[in-house]
């Protein structure tokens, strides 16, 4: 209901007050006013609008001033309670629930008005926070990477944890197994089921009454991820996980779950085992740990971030980017400069296409790591990055390092190397002076729903659309 028809309901019980107080009925109102009773009754439900002249003849037969009726102000306390019932009655959030609208009567109790306004105010309570839940993760999120950039990603109780478990399992070297992740699942009073009808919302569910946890068939004969998705579940368990009671709290039971299974996947003192000699080697790849565990590269990758800084000394940074140069993970306490928006919020932001985490998707061998060296404003720093794709496009893995720490890895040899400016705007998203000036006002892109919806649409001459990319598109097509 808009400003306009709520001044027209306080309007219409303005009406109704001052011929109450008159002690007239909408006849006699009505005679006095040359306007019919039925056509009054409109008026005073906040149905019809009068007409000036009209409230002119309804002002004078009630004895009181124009201004009078036209206020904004409800008459009185039940008054505005019915104008506010009404307003919120009409409103699209009570018409999705298919429930008739409660006319107020003179006898509907004060009480019982002030309850139905309190549950419509509960109702638009809760759909505010729900639409407010992005920006609400978004700040959860960042408070979280925050807390966990301060302790160098590492929680050494979940460690001590995983290790026990591990090894109650039966596990003593390489890969974590099946068969010990299912002895896991059964030391805690768990069988692992297999089912092909999981609701697509959930990655599994445990049935605390009859102790099974429900997990999907594996797409592919081995199915790795089945092993984390299993240790997940039973890390709630363990960890004593009460149904969150907020969006920080539900982020900080996934980051849990999460470490556990890599702890599980890649335990502390194999894992540290492995990379301290690869150090002491100087040939420490991301790829080598992925292999020796029998995980993902992503996996690897965030895993060395949790034990670099705590067992190699060493700091570094993590990246996860999408193929259109958006930030999907972020970690770095290495100085690295990630973008941000105004709240600090990394997801969605768009990386420095000069650094390897974008410039690795332009190499035509993607099957190996791409290593490269870039300078930033905050100093020199050594990556590899590693490519995949999805259904839902490319992205890359990349692990980097502050110059110096560049010596304990694989490819440090390397002779790429680019100079990033960013976020001088000078550096990569602002096209170059003589691609501008060539197709401004020449090309008009239409713009793809940006699928990063959490993150603002990058800035140019079309909302949505990259000017560098697509000057840079028009230049190599035209000349074709």
């Amino acid at each position: 209901m808009d400003s306009s028809a709520t001044d027209v309901a306080t309007l219409g019980h303005r009406i109704r007050h001052f011929r109450a107080r008159s002690g007239l009925t909408l006849d006699e109102l009505g005679a006095r006013a040359g306007v019919a009773a039925s056509q009054l009754s409109l008026i005073e439900n906040g149905k019809r609008e009068p007409r000036i002249s009209l409230l002119t003849s309804l002002a004078s037969a009630l004895d009181v001033q124009l201004a009078d009726l036209l206020s904004s102000e409800p008459p009185d306390a039940r008054a505005a309670l019915e104008i506010e019932l009404t307003r919120m009655q009409r409103g699209s959030l009570y018409a999705s629930l298919g429930l008739p609208p409660v006319k107020p009567t003179k006898g509907t109790p004060t009480e019982t008005l002030e309850a139905l306004i309190g549950l419509h105010r509960e109702l638009n309570r809760r759909a505010t926070e729900a639409i407010a839940t992005p920006e609400e993760a978004r700040r959860a999120n960042t408070e979280l990477r925050e807390r966990m950039r301060a302790q160098d990603n590492y929680i050494p109780e979940i460690e001590l944890l995983a290790e026990e478990r591990v090894r109650a399992s039966g596990h003593t070297h390489g890969a974590l197994t099946h068969r010990e992740v299912s002895v896991m699942a059964e030391q805690l009073g768990f069988s692992l089921i297999y089912a092909n009808d999981l609701p697509h919302s959930a990655r599994s569910i445990t049935d605390l009454s009859n102790g099974r946890i429900y997990l999907p068939p594996a797409s592919i004969p081995g199915g790795h991820g089945l092993r984390s998705m299993a240790l997940q579940a039973m890390a709630h368990r363990l960890l004593g996980h009460e149904r969150p009671d907020s969006y920080a709290d539900f982020l900080r039971q996934r980051l849990e779950i999460n470490y556990f299974a890599a702890c599980c996947l890649m335990p502390r003192e194999a894992a540290v085992a492995f990379l301290q000699e690869a150090k002491h080697d100087r040939d420490l790849a991301v790829e080598d740990f992925r292999d020796a565990f029998g995980v993902t590269h992503e996996a690897a990758a965030l895993r060395l971030t949790n034990l670099a800084t705590s067992h190699l000394d060493m700091t570094l940074h993590f990246l996860r980017v999408g193929d259109d140069g958006a930030l999907y993970k972020g970690y770095e306490n290495d100085g690295l400069p990630l973008p941000t928006d105004v709240t600090g919020s990394i997801e969605g932001q768009v990386v420095c296409r000069k650094w390897g985490a974008r410039s690795a998707f332009t190499h035509t061998n993607r099957t190996t790591e791409m290593y490269q060296y870039t300078d930033t404003p905050a100093g020199t720093y050594w990556c590899a990055t590693q490519t995949g794709s999805t259904s839902a496009g490319g992205f890359s893995i990349s692990v980097g390092v502050p110059f110096a720490q560049a010596k304990w890895f694989r490819g440090r040899e390397t002779t790429e190397r680019a100079e990033s400016r960013c976020p001088d705007e000078s550096c990569c998203k602002r096209p170059a002076a003589a691609l501008e000036d060539r197709w401004a006002g020449q090309a008009w892109p239409s713009a793809r729903l940006h699928a990063h919806i959490l993150s603002p649409l990058p800035s140019g001459s079309f909302p949505g659309v990259d000017d560098t990319e697509v000057y840079s598109f028009l230049e190599a097509h035209s000349a074709s």
